[in-house]
């Protein structure tokens, strides 16, 4: 039965410009290395594309894996210094991995743009400058960060009681389940 009174309905959250104009960039993005690819083969030949497609590809192997090695032994040095182990003088810090691992996945993506991105991002103060934006970014990002969302999981755990209250906290537990199979009984007793 309708009494002639619009029944409200909930509205959708705003998609993040993020969320709306990523796909317009990546088609962007696809085109101009598909017409920048075109324009190398017309000047030189496709053999020569060829070779650099190979090139890229091989380049962005080899940082990729030293950039892994670096990594490893980087958390080999700090197991052995929480340990009490001894270090060797003149250690590199673990900075700027992730950024060379990036830079290597965008050498190995077929395309001179993403190349030039990669290979850019091989260079030291290039990558401090990346470094240090995306991590202001980051920490603006979590201050903002409503409570009750993905962000203020991170710097709480709350527990929501049968009475509405919410006490902040964290439950541990000692003893060996009661239950059959190994089930504890649930918590809102």
């Amino acid at each position: 039965m309708t009494t002639g009174v619009p029944t409200p309905t909930p509205s959708r959250p705003r998609r993040s410009r993020l969320r709306t104009f990523l796909p317009l960039g990546v088609a962007v993005w696809l085109v101009l290395e598909i017409w920048l690819l075109t324009l190398v083969a017309r000047a030189t030949s496709g053999f020569t594309v060829f070779l650099l497609l190979v090139a890229g590809f091989v380049l962005g192997s080899v940082v990729i894996k030293r950039a892994g090695r670096r990594a490893f032994r980087n958390l080999s040095l700090t197991l052995q210094r929480a340990q009490g182990g001894a270090t060797t003088p003149g250690e590199s810090g673990g900075r700027g991995n992730g950024l060379t691992m990036l830079a290597g996945l965008l050498l190995m993506i077929p395309g001179l743009i993403s190349d030039a991105l990669g290979l850019l991002l091989l260079v030291p103060p290039v990558q401090k400058g990346v470094s240090r934006l995306a991590q202001g970014t980051f920490e603006r990002k979590m201050r903002l960060a409503a409570p009750g969302s993905v962000g203020d999981a991170f710097q709480q755990a709350r527990i929501h009681r049968p009475d509405g209250k919410v006490v902040q906290g964290e439950v541990i537990r000692d003893e060996a389940p009661s239950e059959p199979g190994g089930h504890y009984p649930p918590l809102n007793r």
